[in-house]
This record gives C-alpha cells, structure tokens and sequence, in this order.
C-alpha cells in the first residue's frame, strides 16, 4: 500500500507541475505577444505585388518584425493597407518612413523602413491611435515605373503623326538640297577656290595691319612720356596762372567793386558826349573841304555862276 501511495503522489505532483508549467508557458507567450510587439499600420499608393503575409520587415537592413495582415482600403480600393507586428524596442519615430524593396533581382520583396532622426519624438507618443500609421515613400521599383511613364508619354508625343509628317518633309527637303548641291558641285568648287584666295589675301592684309598697328603702339609708347611731361607742365604752369589771377583778383577787389558801381554808371554820359563831339568834328571836316580859307576868315564861299 505505501509503494502505491508513493507512486500516486509523485503522478500527481508530476501532473501538477506539468499542468504548471503549461500555464507559465501560455502566460509567458500572452505577456510576450503583448509586451514585447507594437503594431503599427502602413498604407502603400503602389501595388505590393509579391508582398504576402509573414514577409519580412526590416529597418536599415536589419530584420524587425513581419507584415501580419494585407487588404485593400475600404474607402479607396487602389491602396493597399498593411499592418506591421514590429518589435517594441525598435525606435520608430515621427520621421521614420516604410518604402517596398526587394533583395537582389530575383529575392522576395519586403518592407524597409529608414529614418528616424534621433531628435525626433516616438511615434507612439505622438499618434495615439491603437494601431499608429508609418508614413510611406515611393519605391525604387516604383520612381524607376514613374520615370519609364514619363518617357513613354514624352515619346508617344515626339513620335506623333504630326511630328513624323514633318520629319519625313525635312528628310525630303534634305535629299532634294543634297541633289541640288550635287548638280552645282562645279560651281562650289570655284566659290570654294575663291574662298581660299580671298582668305589668304584678309590674312595677308590683317598680318600688315598688325605690323602698322604694332609701329604706332611702338612710337606711342616711345613718345608717351614726354607728352606726358609737357602735359604735366602746362598743368602746372596754368594752376599756377589760376593761382596768380586769383590773388589779383582778392587784393583789387575793392577797386573792382568800386569801378563797377562808379565807373560804369558814367560810361553812358561819357559815350553820348563821345558821339556829340564825333559829330562836330565831322561838320567841321566838311566845312574845311568845302573852303578852308573861307571857313577861318569866316566868309562862305562864293557862289558860282549859273548862266540863265
């Protein structure tokens, strides 16, 4: 009887222990799944193909957790919602930005996250939503579809029938200048000939008017410093005239002052008095031509017999 005994308690404890353990372990499993990861949601403007559930999800390359749901967003079907189950240690900031990339050209595609300055607040104290939203840039797969876009289109509009029309007439106006040149080929040779002779001839005369150029600069320069000396002589002497009439003028300027207030009022009488005497002497002129002896005696000439 105590042998079984013994062997039901140790069944039961190794039961309860087991049955212990069992529960540490799903507590431990609840409290990781609950503490250890932070979700947090990304909304892509581009196709996510090849993206799938439990993709990777890396930050700088380094593995940080994985894509745990992808749908389409209910209000607008041409994005795709993807909710990411990232560990809670990873510092996603307010500048930390989810883009699609892919691990060579044929590896499977995932999602990198990059930024996240370190002055810049947690996502999660500033977004207080339950699930935060990861802010999304354009891919490399994608910029490189928008670019062959735009190429597309650019060339599409190159390429239309107006602009093939056009380049077909500028085709056919080249072969038909190309014809013409071909007909007049003799013509172009003499204009050519021409050419050449008339360039050797400016040639010539540019080299001569360089000699003559070159002679004159020489005899400028050769005669620059004494024109420069005579130059700076006659400055000389006419500042020193300046100062000379400048000190007459200062030290007379009294009689100056007084000529023109005096003097001047008494060349109006003076001129008349002028004329009046200018007049006189040209009657008494006159008279003296007319008989000088008659004049001085005082007698007039005798008048001069006029038969009738």
């Amino acid at each position: 009887m105590e042998t079984k005994a013994n062997y039901v308690l140790i069944g039961a404890f190794t039961l309860i222990a087991s049955v212990a353990l069992l529960l540490f372990a799903l507590w431990a499993a609840k409290y990781s799944s609950e503490k250890d990861w932070q979700e947090y949601a990304v909304i892509f403007n581009e196709p996510v193909t090849g993206l799938s559930e439990g993709s990777s999800v890396q930050y700088n390359g380094i593995s940080v957790g994985t894509v745990e749901t992808l749908r389409l967003a209910p209000e607008d079907p041409r994005r795709v919602v993807a909710t990411l189950r990232i560990q809670d240690d990873v510092p996603i900031k307010t500048d930390t930005r989810a883009k699609m990339s892919q691990s060579g050209i044929t590896g499977p595609p995932f999602i990198q996250l990059t930024g996240g300055s370190p002055n810049a607040p947690r996502l999660t104290s500033v977004d207080r939503r339950e699930v935060p939203i990861i802010r999304t840039e354009a891919s490399a797969l994608q910029n490189i579809a928008d670019t062959a876009n735009r190429l597309v289109s650019r060339l599409d509009a190159v390429l239309s029938e107006q602009n093939v029309q056009r380049v077909s007439n500028t085709l056919a106006n080249i072969e038909s200048l190309t014809g013409s040149l071909a007909a007049q080929r003799e013509d172009l040779r003499a204009i050519i000939a021409d050419a050449r002779v008339s360039s050797a001839e400016l040639k010539s005369t540019l080299t001569r008017a360089d000699d003559v150029v070159g002679d004159v600069d020489r005899e400028l320069a050769d005669r620059l410093p004494a024109l420069v000396g005579k130059l700076d002589s006659t400055l000389t002497k006419l500042e020193s005239a300046a100062t000379g009439a400048n000190a007459i003028v200062t030290e007379n300027r009294a009689a100056i002052n007084e000529f023109t207030t005096d003097g001047l009022s008494q060349v109006g009488p003076t001129l008349t008095e002028l004329r009046a005497l200018t007049r006189d002497l040209r009657q008494v002129t006159d008279r003296l031509e007319g008989g000088a002896a008659g004049y001085l005696l005082g007698r007039d000439a005798p008048k001069e017999f006029e038969p009738q």
